[in-house]
This record gives structure tokens, C-alpha cells and sequence, in this order.
């Protein structure tokens, strides 16, 4: 059987033929996963016709780990490119009007539409124009809270825990996390782990 084709047979030594059994155990080719071998001997004897193939299998398995994208991850995946989101939060964006997180890719992909068309500034998943102060992110930020969207509520929480309102910020966390937002346990536990240390640090 051709080694180009990544299904050969495995369960023998590539080079004496001997097949894998209780006491004969195989060891894999370092570079590839295309051929096993008995022995060192063995491995030598056969570099010179297995040199070729190793090195294109070689080839071709750097690139899928290099480029291999995950399943997904707890943000779930891009709504436009349907990419899994990436951990970094710098290379992805949200819109307060539709509480999407769209990655950056697709993000700077509207903004050139926008500049080429000459177009005003919008939501790259709603098209909804953009706010240009906080106020109107905090307006469309409500909206989405009254739809009892997870993410906003989530969010909201967060701008509440900035200006230490922390009760008010465990209850949106809360709220979010009923709902299903992943990331709202985190910050759940940061206001946990912030109520803990300050025991510590008082005595109470």
C-alpha cells in the first residue's frame, strides 16, 4: 500500500514486515504518523524509501496544527463568520444594541464597507446605527435588559461593579447566570473572592 495514503496499514513493521503481536511492540516514525517500525535497524534500513513520503506527511501535519481552529470555546462562535470566538476580549467586539460578539475579522471587514460606501457607522450583525455617546449605548444597553437579554444583563452588571454598586451588581450577575450566560459565574466568583479578601483584611 502507497504510503501517501494516510490510512496504511500500521499493525506491521514497514520494514521486515513483522506484525505487532504481544511481545513485538511497534514504534511510530518520529515525523509522521504514516508507517511503525519493530526496531532501530528497522527504521534505518527503510529511511531511504520512506524519506519522501515522511517528509510531505510531516509537512502536512505541521500545517494542521498551525492552523487547526477549535471546536469552540464559552463565547460560542462568530455570528457572521461562524468562527469560534477568540479568549483574547481585544480581538473581538460588542454592540450594545443586539448584545452580539462579533470577531474582529468581521468587525474591520463592515468598517471598510462603511468607508467604501461612505456609509454611517452601524452594527456589523444588526445594522443598527451606532450610538456616538454613552448615553446611547447605555439606552440600548437597557433595551436589551428589558428583553432580558443575559449578555446585557451581564454587562450591565460589570458597569455597576465599576462604580461600587455591588449589590446591585450581584443581582444582574445573578440574573445573567439564571439565564444561561457562562461569564456571569465569573464575575460572580470576583465579587465572591472580593468579599472574602476584604474579611480577611478587616477581621470580619
Amino acid at each position: 500500500m502507497s504510503e501517501d495514503n494516510h490510512a496504511a496499514d500500521t499493525s506491521s513493521c514497514a520494514s521486515c514486515g513483522i506484525a505487532k503481536v504481544d511481545d513485538i511492540k511497534l514504534k511510530e516514525c518520529d515525523d509522521c504518523d504514516l508507517v511503525k517500525y519493530c526496531s532501530v535497524d528497522c527504521e534505518r534500513d527503510h529511511k531511504s524509501q520512506h524519506k519522501e513520503a515522511c517528509k510531505k506527511r510531516a509537512a502536512e501535519l505541521r500545517d494542521e496544527l498551525l492552523f487547526k481552529q477549535p471546536d469552540s470555546t464559552h463565547l460560542g462562535d462568530c455570528p457572521i463568520c461562524m468562527i469560534p470566538l477568540p479568549l483574547d476580549p481585544e480581538k473581538a467586539t460588542m454592540a450594545s444594541c443586539c448584545s452580539k460578539m462579533v470577531c474582529i475579522g468581521c468587525g474591520h471587514a463592515n468598517q471598510v464597507r462603511e468607508i467604501e460606501d461612505a456609509r454611517v457607522p452601524s452594527c456589523p450583525f444588526c445594522r443598527e446605527l451606532l450610538p456616538t455617546t454613552k448615553e446611547g449605548c447605555d439606552k440600548q444597553r437597557m433595551k436589551r435588559i428589558e428583553a432580558n437579554d443575559p449578555v446585557a444583563l451581564r454587562q450591565e452588571g460589570i458597569e455597576q461593579d465599576k462604580k461600587g454598586n455591588y449589590i446591585s451588581a450581584f443581582e444582574y450577575y445573578t440574573k445573567a447566570a439564571e439565564l444561561g450566560d457562562v461569564a456571569a459565574h465569573y464575575w460572580l466568583s470576583r465579587l465572591h473572592q472580593m468579599g472574602t479578601d476584604s474579611r480577611r483584611k478587616w477581621g470580619k
